[in-house]
C-alpha cells in the first residue's frame, strides 16, 4: 500500500551576509535532535507561501515581508513521506525566537557545524552554495584576450561561477582558452564548467559540465563529474536533468536574445509555471540583466545566468 505524501513548507532565512538558520528538533517530535530548516505542514485550503508564512510566526515569532519559492524537494522518511516546498527568506519584521526548537543557531553553507542535519537537507545545502549569477564566456565572439581580461574583472568582483562556451573557437584554442579560463576562475575560489564536452573539462581540470539540452536528453545517467549543469527550455528537459540529479539547470530563454534572435522568449509567467515543483535550482536565461535578478526570484529561479550582461 503506498503511502500519503505529506506536504509542508520551508523556509531558507538567510542574512545578508549569506548565513542561513537551522533549528533542532525538539524532544518527543520524530528525529528529535536533529537540524532542521524552520517550516511545517500545508494545512487544508492554504497555499505554500501561506503555510510557510503561519508556520515561521508560530516557531520564530516573526512576520514574513518576502519569501520568494526555490525548489521543491521529496524524501522518505521512515514515519512519513514528505514534500518539501523551500522558500528563500530575506526579509522579516521582527525579533527571531525558538518558540518550537530547543536551539536555533545561524551557519554558512561551506562551514556547517551542527549535527546531525535531517536527511532532507543535503541537497539543499548543496543549492545553496551556488551564486546568484552564472557567467557564460564568449570569447570567439569578442577575442580571447578581451574575453580573459572581462573574466579577470568580474572574478575579482565576486564571480564565483562560469560556464565555458565557446563553440566557435578552433579546437586547440578552445582547449587553451578553458585551461586558462579554468586556472584563473580556481584562483579566485570560483567554479567552472564546459559547455558540451566532458572530456575536455576533464582534461583541463574544470569542476564538471554543462549538456546542451540533445547531450542531457540522450543521457541515461549523470555523468561522474563533481559539477554537472544542463541547458533546458521546456518540462520534459528539467525533468531529465531532475531525474539524473544534475547540481542545476539553466532555463529559457525568458526574452528575445542576440545570439537566437526571432525566438519569442517564454516570459516571467511561464517561467514560473515551468518551476513550479522542480526539485533542483535553476537560473534563468535570455536577454537578463543584473536588475531582473529580484524578478526571476519572484518566479522561483535561483538566479540568472547571462553571456554579455555578466561581464563588466
Amino acid at each position: 500500500m503506498s503511502r500519503k505524501t505529506v506536504a509542508a513548507a520551508a523556509a531558507v532565512i538567510l542574512q545578508a551576509d549569506g548565513r542561513f538558520l537551522l533549528g533542532r528538533r525538539p524532544p518527543g517530535k520524530p528525529y528529535a535532535g536533529y537540524w532542521e530548516f524552520p517550516g511545517g505542514k500545508i494545512e487544508a485550503g492554504e497555499t505554500a507561501a501561506q503555510a510557510l508564512a503561519r508556520e515561521l510566526h508560530e516557531e520564530l515569532d516573526i512576520a514574513v515581508d518576502r519569501a520568494t519559492p526555490w525548489i521543491v524537494r521529496e524524501f522518505a522518511y521512515p514515519h512519513a513521506d514528505v514534500r518539501l516546498h523551500f522558500f528563500r527568506v530575506e526579509s522579516w519584521r521582527g525579533e527571531i525566537r525558538a518558540l518550537h526548537h530547543d536551539a536555533l543557531m545561524w551557519q554558512t553553507v561551506d562551514a556547517v557545524d551542527v549535527a546531525p542535519l535531517l536527511p532532507a537537507n543535503l541537497a539543499v545545502l548543496r543549492g545553496l552554495a551556488l551564486p546568484e549569477v552564472y557567467a557564460i564566456t564568449h570569447a570567439g565572439e569578442i577575442g580571447v584576450d578581451a574575453q580573459l581580461e572581462k573574466l579577470d574583472s568580474a572574478l575579482a568582483g565576486g564571480l564565483r561561477l562560469l560556464q565555458i562556451r565557446e563553440p566557435a573557437l578552433a579546437t586547440a584554442e578552445r582547449e587553451a582558452f578553458a585551461r586558462e579560463a579554468t586556472r584563473r576562475a580556481h584562483a579566485h575560489g570560483a567554479r567552472a564548467l564546459v559547455n558540451g564536452d566532458i572530456a575536455l573539462a576533464r582534461r583541463v581540470g574544470a569542476d564538471g559540465a554543462h549538456l546542451p539540452a540533445a547531450q542531457l536528453m540522450a543521457l541515461t545517467e549523470r555523468p561522474d563529474l563533481a559539477l554537472v549543469a544542463a541547458s533546458c527550455h521546456d518540462s520534459a528537459e528539467l525533468a531529465r536533468a531532475a531525474a539524473l540529479e544534475l547540481d542545476f539547470a539553466v532555463l529559457g530563454p525568458v526574452r528575445e536574445t542576440r545570439s537566437h534572435p526571432g525566438v519569442d522568449g517564454l516570459g516571467w509567467t511561464r517561467l514560473a509555471q515551468l518551476l513550479e515543483n522542480v526539485s533542483l535550482p535553476v537560473y534563468a536565461l535570455g536577454g537578463l540583466r543584473r536588475e531582473d535578478l529580484g524578478a526571476a526570484r519572484d518566479a522561483g529561479a535561483h538566479g540568472i545566468a547571462a553571456i554579455r550582461a555578466a561581464w563588466p
